[in-house]
C-alpha cells in the first residue's frame, strides 16, 4: 500500500519560514519524481516545486522562485519543502505527489499552511 504522509504545516506570520516533509512508503522512492502542489480555497491546484528522482534537477513556480527550496533524501524516502519569506497568498493545503509517468501517480492527504498576522 502506497502512503505519502506530509507534516510540518501550521500558522506562521508573514515573512516567516516553515519546513514541510513528506515521507513515502510502498514505492521505490528513488524511481519517482517528487512534486509539491498547493491548493487554496476556490483556486486551482498549483504545482509549486519539482525534484527529479536523483535530486539532480529542481523546478519552481514563478510565484515561489527564490523563496522555496525542494530537496530529497532517498535513503529516508523523504522529500522536503523549505519555505521562507512567506506571504499571505502562500496560504493553502500543501500536497506531496509521487510520479513515475505515465503509470504511477500518488498523492498525500496534505498539510495546511496558513500565513497570517
Amino acid at each position: 500500500q502506497v502512503q505519502l504522509v506530509e507534516s510540518g504545516g501550521g500558522l506562521v506570520q508573514p515573512g516567516g519560514s516553515l519546513n514541510l516533509s513528506c515521507v513515502a512508503s510502498g514505492i521505490d522512492f528513488s524511481d519517482y519524481t517528487m512534486n509539491w502542489f498547493r491548493q487554496a480555497p476556490g483556486k486551482e491546484r498549483e504545482l509549486v516545486a519539482t525534484i527529479t528522482s536523483s535530486g539532480a534537477s529542481t523546478q519552481f513556480a514563478n510565484s515561489v522562485w527564490g523563496r522555496f527550496t525542494i530537496s530529497r533524501n532517498n535513503a529516508k524516502n523523504t522529500v522536503y519543502l523549505q519555505m521562507s519569506s512567506l506571504k499571505p497568498e502562500d496560504t493553502a493545503v500543501y500536497l506531496c505527489n509521487a510520479r513515475n509517468w505515465p503509470d504511477y501517480d500518488y498523492w498525500g492527504q496534505g498539510t495546511q499552511v496558513t500565513v497570517s498576522s
